[in-house]
């Protein structure tokens, strides 16, 4: 895991949102994160492939996952995810 995806997983958790990779750089650049878009729409990749956040329906939107909700919690352990 790189810093940039704990800063999305805490973002997207924090603000309880679902979002696509697009509106997602977006916001966490106005909220003072420096982040581009191909890191945004990389890192989500990442991120669902470890089941730390998933896909809400077919559109595109993008949740913290449970696994990822437990992570964040420090329930688990960076070797537990998958790779």
């Amino acid at each position: 895991m790189s810093l940039k995806d704990g800063l999305i997983l805490e973002f997207l958790a924090e603000h309880n949102l679902e979002l696509p990779p697009k509106p997602l750089y977006r916001n966490l650049n106005r909220h003072g994160h420096e982040i581009g878009y191909s890191t945004v729409r990389l890192r989500i990749s990442e991120l669902e492939k470890r089941g730390l956040v998933k896909e809400v329906g077919s559109g595109g939107y993008y949740e913290v996952s449970e696994v990822g909700q437990r992570f964040l919690q420090g329930d688990v352990e960076p070797e537990e995810i998958k790779d």
